[in-house]
């Protein structure tokens, strides 16, 4: 197995760099899928004869596992390389599929938490960095351009394996309608298929990923404009020491509660379209129609992480959450106080609001690299996702929890929405505030002249 150690995977020259992306997407896409598990889910409550609220528990256990093992691996993602730890994010990935599809056969609800929820959830948050810090090494002109091309992968990821799941799904039960429920032997089928796909098209990944080679700089580029940028570093600061500076607490806090605010409206999503355009008992927005809102809100979420992360090369990272937050905070009024009038403006705005929370992971690892540096910028951003994990707790309770004593579920209207619409403007001003307040990182943090990663950013700085 040592083609998958680092020194394997330095490119030779005339490697072009723009293989790197397609690399990282190949993970991503396939990682993505967790996104899509309500596709299945009142399959496995009949079938395991539970509530949903037990089959909810295996997303939550992977979304956990995601955010704490992208937070304990980061540092040996970066010290192994992009090869490894992509290879071991696909073998956790499949395992959990398979693990899951035995749990499903042998009617053991465990085994499914242990497999997707435990070890897949592994696989995601190995994934979901590893590519990070080499595609910022390829692309130090353009990092937002680069990080938003792969994280795109994993908002759009849904898009693919939620009707791929379905088609699956009717044909192991031999009927052919993607609309009835499945059964759990279909449900275990399309684990064990969706197991070898994506391992098979990780892999692709896994043999195409390089890292650059010491000194390399992309042609034309000029390590001395990034000096020139304000808030961008050319200094480095280990994991270790990242974590002791405010500017990784404000910019998490930042983070959080852009996600909180975002994770609230997707979560709530299909009902709340539907609530806000109800009258009586009945409203106008059919079943089918939420369904549609839904799938645009993911093409929102995948198109916005590539987008303002994209524009956050021109613009700056620190100016782009001012937008994400600032300008989120107007929406979120005008969703709580017009968003009713009007099906096209309730669209539109909660679109633009969840294109802000796509924004704002795929800018996140361009920031800490402006912040500090490229040396363990995957361990960095491992740590960072931990914020993830816990708005995606936050925000679910903060929006559930204030419905639930405004009334019942399918009686709600646009006004039970309002104080926990404005509460998310709160939320979102505190984030707002962190942004504000971050600084570049003082001297003292940085990695000492003559280690290793100076050293390399040295040869990077000289001519050719």
């Amino acid at each position: 197995m040592s083609f998958l150690d680092r020194e394997h995977t330095v490119a030779r020259p005339g490697y072009s760099r723009w293989l790197i992306p397609p690399a990282a997407l190949a993970i991503h896409l396939c990682i993505g899928q967790v996104y899509a598990t309500s596709v299945y889910k009142t399959a496995l409550v009949q079938d395991f004869g539970t509530t949903l609220t037990s089959i909810g528990v295996i997303f939550s256990i992977a979304i956990v596992m995601l955010g704490v093992s992208a937070a304990v691996m980061g540092t040996w993602v970066d010290k192994v390389g992009p090869r490894k730890a992509m290879f071991t994010a696909a073998c956790c990935w499949s395992a959990g599929f398979l693990i899951g599809a035995l749990g499903i056969a042998t009617d053991q609800l465990w085994l499914v938490y242990v497999g997707y929820g435990f070890i897949g959830g592994i696989g995601l948050g190995i994934g979901y960095i590893s590519p990070v810090s080499t595609l910022i090494k390829w692309f130090p002109d353009r990092p937002g351009l680069a990080t938003g091309m792969a994280i795109m992968g994993f908002g759009g990821g849904a898009l693919v394996a939620s009707p791929l799941s379905r088609e699956l799904l009717a044909f192991y039960d031999g009927h052919g309608d993607t609309a009835a429920v499945a059964s759990g032997g279909a449900v275990a089928k399309l684990f064990v298929t969706l197991g070898v796909v994506y391992f098979l098209v990780m892999m692709l990944g896994v043999f195409t990923v390089r890292v650059p080679a010491p000194g390399w700089r992309p042609d034309g580029f000029d390590p001395a404009q990034l000096k020139a940028k304000p808030m961008v570093t050319t200094a480095h600061v280990s994991a270790a020491n990242a974590i002791r500076t405010p500017q990784f607490w404000l910019l998490w806090t930042a983070l959080f509660c852009n996600v909180t605010a975002g994770i609230g409206i997707l979560e709530q999503a299909a009902p709340m379209i539907q609530d806000f355009f109800r009258k009586g008992e009945t409203s106008s927005v059919t079943v089918a129609a939420a369904a549609g809102f839904v799938g645009l809100l993911s093409i929102f979420n995948m198109t916005g992480r590539f987008a303002w992360s994209s524009a956050s090369d021109f613009i700056g990272r620190k100016p782009i959450y001012v937008v994400y937050l600032g300008v989120g905070m107007v929406l979120y009024t005008l969703l709580a106080l017009v968003g009713s009038t009007s099906t096209a403006l309730f669209v539109l705005l909660a679109a633009v609001i969840i294109s802000f929370y796509g924004g704002g992971f795929a800018t996140a690892p361009a920031y800490l690299r402006d912040l500090f540096g490229t040396y363990q910028v995957g361990a960095i951003h491992g740590r960072l996702l931990t914020a993830w994990s816990m708005a995606g707790v936050v925000g679910p309770l903060i929006i559930n929890g204030i419905l639930d004593a405004r009334g019942t579920p399918g009686e709600l209207t646009a006004s039970d929405y309002r104080p926990a619409l404005f509460t998310m403007v709160g939320v979102l001003a505190v984030g707002f505030v962190a942004n504000l307040l971050v600084r570049p990182v003082a001297a003292r943090w940085h990695e000492p002249a003559g280690t290793p990663q100076t050293s390399a950013a040295a040869q990077a700085a000289a001519p050719n």
